[in-house]
């Protein structure tokens, strides 16, 4: 990928980071790199362009992470740590671009929409199975309802990356402890 191409890709979502993307226009885009309207279309085709190369790459990292977890010898207890770690290795190294991920994907085209919506049901059904295993093989409490812990661990985890922003200080290391003793600490078997 071009360096200019990669430029408007990481201003964009900083734009869209602070504005939305339905309140982002092209112009703004191209203001913010320092060039005009018409010269970012040498670049792109469209805005819907950079909204799919921005959301798509994320959904399918953490596909893919997932399906590394899923296969791997791991008990089911260090699968839900490694899913903390997915997530929150994620978030740092993507950012402005994780904001996309909480809510603006809704505006992609019907077909990437699709897509999109397919992968994250996937992702959320091999984290309940994931739980699922835990609680069938005693590493969390059997009086823990499934789906509420499922909700509880994707809400924190998904908007991770605007309580980063502003706890900069904190480590991804400590991040990543914290994370795993509030969020799967209770789940335990004691």
């Amino acid at each position: 990928m071009s360096s200019r191409k990669q430029d408007i890709y990481e201003t964009s979502a900083k734009l869209f980071r602070k504005k939305g993307y339905a309140a982002t226009s092209v112009q703004d885009i191209a203001e913010a790199i320092g060039i005009k309207a018409a010269s970012l279309y040498n670049h792109i085709n469209s805005k819907q362009e950079i909204l799919k190369e921005l959301c798509m790459p994320i959904a399918a990292s953490f596909s893919e992470g997932m399906e590394d977890i899923e296969n791997s010898t791991l008990n089911p207890l260090e699968k839900l740590e490694q899913l903390v770690t997915l997530h929150v290795k994620l978030t740092i190294q993507n950012g402005d671009r994780m904001t996309l991920i909480t809510g603006d994907w809704i505006h992609l085209n019907e077909q990437d929409l699709k897509s999109f919506k397919q992968s994250r049901s996937k992702y959320e059904a091999s984290f309940k199975a994931i739980l699922n295993q835990a609680k069938n093989e005693d590493y969390i409490n059997s009086s823990v309802s499934i789906d509420v812990a499922l909700f509880s661990i994707l809400s924190s985890l998904h908007w991770l990356y605007s309580w980063k922003e502003r706890h900069r200080d904190i480590s991804s290391v400590e991040l990543e402890k914290q994370l795993k003793e509030c969020l799967l600490g209770g789940l335990k078997v004691r």
